[in-house]
């Protein structure tokens, strides 16, 4: 089996590369975004951005899993601890307050405070029809990136702290709120993805979003115990379970 990586390594990146290397992995360090020959469609897994995924994962026969787009608009106010909406930014320009406003699988449209629909990148730039997420602007006291496999935490780790990078251990109460989540919302995620969760500045615990595995930094996670879920993230589709067909990005855009 072959980890596809990017030309451009995050520290994530080249501490899976070397964990995948000493679990026997062969290391494909592309140039460019090309697929070069020689490359094996159907036993390849990646761990990239979203622009890079689209490139090359539909040539070598990649599934890179993904959480639905609205799936944190769907969840519980009990797990959100605000309002989140999916809509076409057509709608979000209608937006008369600031509002938290991001792409949901990718960073397209950039996750920031807007004053109001006005400051969105305009239908110049944008199609209107482009899905984003529209959310109540809180504060967290505290970030955790867990990921899950199979339907359970898997590893973890701080990575924010007052809005700031701060990697760190995990608390014992983000693995339980996970826990909780997964019990509720878990069959509407794949088998293998990230969820960030946090504290917020009430003290309640809060999903902040879901990110692709394959596309998420590991910091103070188990490396082994991330890897884990980055392959299963995005490996060869012939490996797919029949669970995760419905959680397949679409690539080759």
């Amino acid at each position: 089996m072959t980890l596809v990586l990017p030309p451009r390594l995050t520290a994530s990146a080249r501490l899976l590369r070397e964990t995948a290397r000493r679990r026997g992995l062969r290391i494909a360090h592309l140039p460019g975004f090309d697929v070069p020959e020689g490359l094996r469609p159907g036993a390849c897994h990646l761990h990239a951005g979203p622009s890079f995924a689209d490139a090359v994962a539909s040539a070598l026969d990649i599934a890179p899993l993904e959480a639905p787009a609205d799936w944190t608009a769907r969840l519980p106010r009990e797990f959100t601890r605000r309002d989140i909406r999916a809509v076409p930014i057509g709608e979000a320009y209608g937006l008369r307050r600031p509002a938290f406003v991001k792409s949901p699988n990718d960073k397209s449209i950039a996750a920031l405070v807007y004053a109001d629909g006005s400051r969105l990148p305009g239908p110049d730039a944008v199609d209107p029809g482009t899905l984003v997420l529209v959310s109540d602007v809180i504060l967290f006291r505290t970030e955790y990136r867990l990921f899950l496999l199979d339907g359970r935490v898997h590893t973890g780790s701080r990575y924010a702290e007052g809005g700031r990078l701060r990697p760190g251990p995990l608390s014992a109460g983000a693995p339980a709120f996970g826990a909780e989540l997964l019990s509720a919302a878990g069959a509407g995620l794949p088998s293998a993805i990230v969820v960030d969760v946090g504290v917020t500045d009430t003290g309640e615990w809060a999903v902040v979003e879901a990110n692709a595995a394959w596309a998420s930094g590991c910091y103070h996670s188990d490396p082994g115990r991330a890897l884990d879920v980055v392959l299963r993230g995005a490996g060869p589709a012939a490996e797919l379970g029949e669970r995760d067909r419905a959680f397949v990005r679409v690539t080759g855009r």
